[in-house]
């Protein structure tokens, strides 16, 4: 199944220029927003499903430190080393499945804009939560974006899950319970290079003292 996906990853990022990809955004100003309420000075950050996002160029410009970038496709994270240069150095780039990666650190913050949407079975929303609450340090925040409830119900040819904040917040509570705490979320239209409008929910949790 990771070979699958890595491929179709791979061909997806092959067949067309970044710039012309529907999720392409040139400043990703929601998550940018975000990581610099949530990111301490000198705190890591992981961007989950980072593809070729230009979310690492702009934190790396505010001063960020610690950042690693996670996809399934190595042709996105490609683009984006090249694209980087010499700031790429100061990037950890990780090529693997969100689902069976072990982490060997603990992140301050936790950025995935459209990975946890494309896992519409329990077992991998559960992988999904089991390898957040071991990459996320106790106090650390994980922002999740997906659809909203109004937005496509496929992207790039694969089922999706659409969710509220409230029914991720209740399929987080259940899967994982007394491991996040919802903090805060909001929606957020995303306009594609064609000029069509996709809706957004963007959900922020907290990682629970006493949590491992």
């Amino acid at each position: 199944m990771t070979d699958d996906l890595s491929l179709h990853w791979n061909t997806a990022y092959q067949a067309r220029e970044e710039t012309a990809l529907t999720w392409f955004e040139d400043a990703p100003a929601q998550s940018l927003q975000l990581v610099r309420r949530f990111l301490p000075e000198g705190g890591t950050l992981i961007d989950v499903g980072a593809g070729a996002s230009r979310l690492v160029d702009h934190a790396l410009a505010e001063g960020a430190g610690g950042v690693t970038l996670l996809d399934l496709s190595d042709s996105a994270l490609a683009i984006t080393r090249a694209r980087l240069g010499d700031a790429a150095q100061n990037v950890t780039f990780v090529t693997a499945d969100i689902r069976t990666w072990q982490p060997d650190l603990a992140y301050y913050l936790w950025h995935d804009r459209a990975v946890f949407h494309f896992l519409t079975k329990a077992e991998d929303q559960a992988q999904y939560l089991a390898t957040l609450a071991k990459a996320l340090r106790p106090g650390g925040v994980a922002v999740m974006a997906t659809f909203d409830l109004t937005g496509p119900e496929t992207c790039s040819g694969l089922p999706v899950q659409r969710y509220a904040p409230a029914t991720l917040a209740a399929l987080v509570a259940k899967v994982a319970p007394g491991v996040f705490a919802p903090i805060e979320a909001e929606q957020a239209p995303h306009h594609t290079p064609k000029g069509n409008v996709q809706q957004f929910q963007f959900s922020v949790f907290r990682k629970l003292a006493g949590q491992g």
